[in-house]
């Protein structure tokens, strides 16, 4: 099936300097990468990093600011980056999430329009913050505005080993990855003029090394995700999965499937300079 998107581009929503990055134990640079897609009928939007009103109350995102030094750049919210390309938020028609960590959600408030794609586990999960680690993670002013929310279930048609919701066509899909959050998903995306794809991952890992064989990660970042997991085993065995997809791709040609996470920079800087 031939693509109906027309171009991707890669956008940094929230640019971190975690201060463990001076030993070497996390990253230095973390990022928050969102997809913009371009399609005839409007743009799709893959998670939101920090919107506007996050910066114009930063108190509402609690430590996450200081552990992860987050730059809090008022040139990196989406919508600014959606008008710099010259479209409006207006145009913008779909907000897929892969999960509604605040610092994948906070821009949903400057698309006020667009249909908001979540699984339902998450966003049952967001809702309840039953756990001290939801009610530090999920920030209600987020989505205070009341978005129009599109809640999927956990059904849907296989995919590369994976299990594929339809969300936007039959060019954009939901994979539910469960693990980080309780309603956590990776997004595909079909990649311009071929049949390949882009999937984006989200927090289901963090930095390029862990779907590499063998696996690595910085030692902080590693402690960092078990810290704020929802369900280990889950998280692990589809770090493992991803692991065989990205083996399998490397050998498929342009029918592969691209695998990256939401925040490791070596992925966002490499797949920003090719588009």
């Amino acid at each position: 099936m031939s693509s109906s998107v027309s171009r991707v581009h890669h956008l940094d929503c929230a640019s971190f300097r975690p201060p463990l990055g001076r030993l070497r134990v996390m990253p230095e640079r973390m990022v928050a990468h969102c997809l913009l897609v371009e399609r005839p009928d409007g743009l799709v939007l893959v998670d939101t990093g920090f919107g506007t009103g996050d910066l114009a109350d930063p108190k509402r995102l609690g430590p996450t600011r200081a552990v992860l030094g987050a730059a809090l750049d008022p040139a990196e919210p989406a919508v600014a980056q959606v008008e710099g390309l010259g479209f409006s938020a207006a145009d913008v028609t779909d907000v897929v999430l892969t999960h509604l960590d605040l610092d994948h959600a906070g821009g949903l408030s400057d698309f006020p329009d667009a249909r908001v794609h979540v699984m339902r586990d998450e966003l049952d999960a967001a809702r309840a913050r039953r756990s001290p680690k939801e009610k530090g993670r999920y920030v209600e002013q987020q989505w205070a505005h009341g978005p129009r929310w599109t809640e999927h279930g956990s059904g849907g048609e296989a995919w590369h080993g994976f299990t594929a919701i339809p969300v936007v066509g039959d060019d954009v899909l939901m994979l539910p990855l469960r693990g980080h959050t309780r309603g956590h998903s990776a997004v595909a995306v079909r990649r311009p003029g071929d049949d390949g794809w882009l999937l984006h991952a989200g927090d289901a890992f963090f930095f390029h090394g862990e779907v590499e064989r063998p696996p690595s990660c910085p030692s902080g970042l590693r402690v960092f995700q078990t810290l704020v997991q929802m369900d280990k085993t889950a998280r692990l065995a589809n770090q493992e999965r991803l692991r065989d997809l990205v083996a399998r791709s490397e050998t498929s040609g342009p029918d592969g499937v691209t695998v990256f996470c939401a925040h490791d920079a070596v992925m966002f800087d490499r797949l920003a300079a090719a588009q």
